[in-house]
């Protein structure tokens, strides 16, 4: 059962947008863009007749239907989308408190598990020096990282590369092959030296 509130003036909200779009049986889908990480994004977009996902979730509202990606779920985990007017016309807010923490199982996407590593295991380590590592995207099994803050242009990110980044990682996630660093490292205006 899903734990996500869409209250009755979001709904009224929706449905009557959704009327303005000329479009039979058109609904919304809701979902988390780069879900577990802290650039995570809660969004709502249109959900055309044919835009349905075979393995997505339906929520039946009040004229229209709400549609919800498998791997979003877990990160709507007690969402809440309220509308509420006032003097500029109104505003929809969404409240997704879990679109942020990683949360991963066996059957977890492979994004997800590192970035639940790089949030537990890598990033408070880094914290300390004013750094942070980000997944940027995952090729051929390789995890293509960024380091940013204190991490980027510092002397010894080789070493926090191969001695501590890509070991922890590759122990904890052993379907990866290995671990690669695109960060422009020649700008040392935040390094930690």
């Amino acid at each position: 059962m899903l734990n996500i509130t869409i209250t009755d003036s979001a709904q009224k909200y929706l449905a009557d947008l959704l009327s303005k779009q000329d479009c039979e049986g058109i609904g919304i889908r809701m979902f988390v863009a780069d879900p577990g990480t802290s650039k995570a994004e809660t969004c709502i977009a249109y959900c055309r007749p044919g835009e349905e996902e075979e393995d997505e979730t339906v929520m039946e509202l009040d004229g229209f239907k709400a549609h919800f990606g498998q791997r979003s779920l877990p990160f709507l985990e007690d969402a809440k989308v309220d509308y509420s007017d006032d003097k500029f016309g109104g505003q929809l807010t969404i409240r997704a408190p879990n679109s942020r923490m990683p949360q991963v199982n066996d059957d977890s996407p492979v994004e997800d598990k590192i970035n639940y590593v790089l949030h537990n295991d890598v990033n408070p380590g880094l914290a300390a020096h004013g750094g942070v590592i980000s997944l940027e995207e995952v090729v051929d099994d390789v995890a293509i990282l960024r380091f940013g803050g204190g991490c980027q242009g510092c002397g010894m990110v080789d070493v926090t590369l191969k001695e501590g980044v890509e070991k922890t990682i590759l122990e904890k996630i052993p379907e990866l092959k290995g671990i690669r660093d695109v960060t422009d490292h020649s700008d040392k205006s935040h390094s930690y030296m």
